[in-house]
């Protein structure tokens, strides 16, 4: 397996928790958020963005309204609901758990 496989799905892993993270800070449109989601260098293209954020709303966690734009057609801007909130809030718990399980199996390199 290459590294950039793995890497790859690790990523694919803290996708969801990642835009949960952005979206808790503030409401923003789909491009907004792959836009963060590679400055950090989660790279992410629209193709799993788009379906996971529909995945995301039909389970509850966000809600969406459409905003005129200046430059183009109206956006749609999504927002945590408040299910979104507590299931984000889980998530960061089960994150800490995890990144400590692992670090606590962190070979000396």
């Amino acid at each position: 397996m290459k590294i950039e496989n793995a890497t790859a799905q690790m990523r694919k892993g803290v996708l969801e928790y990642c835009t949960l993270s952005i979206l808790s800070k503030k409401d923003s449109y789909a491009s907004d958020i792959i836009k963060k989601l590679k400055e950090a260098n989660l790279i992410v293209v629209e193709g799993t963005m788009y379906p996971m954020l529909t995945r995301l709303k039909n389970a509850g966690y966000l809600s969406y309204r459409w905003e005129e734009s200046t430059q183009g057609p109206p956006r749609k801007y999504y927002k945590l609901s408040k299910e979104g909130k507590e299931f984000l809030a889980k998530l960061y718990s089960s994150w800490t758990e995890f990144v400590e399980s692992v670090n606590s199996l962190n070979p000396n390199i």
